[in-house]
C-alpha cells in the first residue's frame, strides 16, 4: 500500500506542476488587457516572434490524463470496509499461489539443469571428436 500512496503523492505533485506550468505559460503568452480611462505608457502588447502553439489543448490533455491517473490510484487503495479476516484470507490465497509457483519454478529449473548437462556432454563429445580427427589427420600425413 505504501507504494500506491507514494505513487499517488507523486501523481498529485505532477498535477500541481501541470497547473503551475499552465498558469506560467498563460502569463507568458497572454496579451495585456486595456482598461477604459487608463492611459499606459510604453509597449502596449508584447512582440513575440515565437510561433504560438495550442498550449491550452496540451495542458488540458496533461491535466485530464493526470486526473484520471489520480482517480485510478485512489480506487486501487484498499477500502475501509476491508476486514482483517478478508485481508488474512487474501494473504493465505497469495501464499498458496506463491508456493505453487515456487514448485513449478523448481521443476523448470531441474529440467533446465538436465538440458544443460546434455548440452555440455554433447559439446564435450563434439570437441573430443574434433581432437580425434585432428590427431588422425596429422598421423596420416606423417
Amino acid at each position: 500500500m505504501a507504494d500506491r500512496l507514494t505513487q499517488l503523492q507523486d501523481t498529485v505533485n505532477q498535477q500541481a506542476e501541470h497547473f503551475c506550468n499552465a498558469i506560467g505559460v498563460i502569463q507568458q503568452t497572454s496579451y495585456p488587457s486595456k482598461f477604459a480611462n487608463f492611459d499606459r505608457t510604453g509597449s502596449q502588447t508584447p512582440t513575440s516572434n515565437q510561433p504560438q502553439e495550442d498550449y491550452a489543448q496540451l495542458f488540458a490533455q496533461l491535466i485530464a490524463r493526470c486526473a484520471k491517473d489520480i482517480d485510478t490510484l485512489i480506487e486501487s487503495l484498499p477500502n475501509e470496509d476491508s476486514s482483517i479476516e478478508l485481508q488474512n484470507s487474501s494473504l493465505t490465497r497469495l501464499e498458496m499461489e506463491n508456493q505453487e509457483t515456487a514448485l513449478q519454478l523448481e521443476v523448470v529449473v531441474q529440467k533446465g539443469e538436465l538440458l544443460l548437462e546434455k548440452i555440455q556432454s554433447a559439446l564435450e563429445n563434439i570437441a573430443q571428436a574434433q581432437l580425434d580427427m585432428q590427431t588422425t589427420h596429422k598421423s596420416s600425413f606423417h
